[in-house]
């Protein structure tokens, strides 16, 4: 009876997805575990708990977002749920960590070309990302649960860290006492070895065949059905909301204006201006280096 009434739900949409002009809509929220930075805080003794406590609200509203996803039978438009904030609270250094925590931007993917284009601000500067969808070799499970209604099956995927993704990123050896050869402390050390970065990490998807469109959010894609949750690292993506077939469509188009690089062009830029800034940081500080760089600050 269960697999009966899975195969009518597909016919019924099939024949809703063929209809002129369909469109599909799916809210997403998604957050990202913040365990080590409030370690950090709750071992400093500089930071007290009027300042921890406004730095976990910078936190939350950095590592936890909305997120809209407009998709038809080809391609989506994937963007931050716009929210109006309070005069001085979102400056050019949190918008630029909201955009490398996942936010920033109108993410693009087209399935049948299997590309994607995103547009991002970086230092005042406009970059338009265009690249190819990573090529994700999913292992489809056995596992199955229920979504917001959805009979969903469970897939799973390695893929590589973008350098500019800073969500799985945590500080070295922050915890370690030091154990630096004296002769060593003089010596130049760069931003990225300053944290720990894994260079891939393994996804959990969960999609339905209820809704078989080949999309999901962010740049996972590539499963037989609407993907509505992923676990990625330490960020998790649910879907909260799924509406089929909207009256208001919105322009399922990808962003134009911006300096055109790859992914690896971009990562490289960001990485290079991060490494300037934090030299130039270590110089107006005048001890000689060997401070690391507090993000976000």
């Amino acid at each position: 009876m269960k697999k009966l009434v899975l195969t009518f739900a597909l016919v019924i949409t099939t024949i809703q997805m063929h209809a002129q002009e369909f469109q599909g809509m799916a809210v997403y929220e998604s957050k990202t575990s913040t365990s080590d930075f409030k370690n950090r805080m709750q071992g400093n003794r500089d930071i007290t708990p009027e300042m921890q406590k406004n730095m976990e609200e910078r936190m939350k509203k950095m590592f936890e977002k909305t997120f809209i996803l407009n998709f038809d039978k080809s391609a989506s438009i994937y963007k931050e749920e716009e929210k109006l904030d309070a005069p001085g609270q979102e400056g050019g250094g949190m918008r630029m960590m909201s955009s490398m925590m996942g936010g920033g931007g109108t993410f693009y993917k087209n399935v049948k070309s299997k590309t994607y284009t995103v547009d991002k601000e970086f230092m005042g500067k406009e970059f338009l990302i265009k690249d190819s969808l990573p090529d994700l070799k999913w292992k489809m499970e056995s596992e199955t649960r229920v979504i917001g209604g959805y009979n969903c099956f469970k897939a799973t995927a390695v893929r590589p860290v973008s350098k500019t993704d800073f969500r799985n990123f945590r500080p070295k050896n922050q915890d370690k006492p030091e154990t630096v050869k004296t002769e060593d402390k003089d010596k130049k050390t760069s931003f990225m070895s300053e944290i720990e970065m894994p260079k891939e990490v393994t996804v959990t998807a969960w999609y339905t065949p209820e809704i078989p469109v080949n999309q999901g959010p962010e740049n996972y894609w590539g499963l037989p059905g609407l993907i509505l949750e992923v676990n990625d690292g330490k960020t998790t993506i649910l879907c909260s909301k799924v509406v089929m077939n909207v009256k208001d469509k919105a322009q399922i188009k990808e962003a134009t204006n911006g300096k055109v690089v790859s992914q690896k062009e971009y990562d490289d830029i960001v990485v290079k201006k991060m490494e300037e800034m934090r030299e130039m940081r270590e110089k107006n500080r005048g001890n000689g280096g060997g401070m690391p760089m507090r993000i976000g600050g």
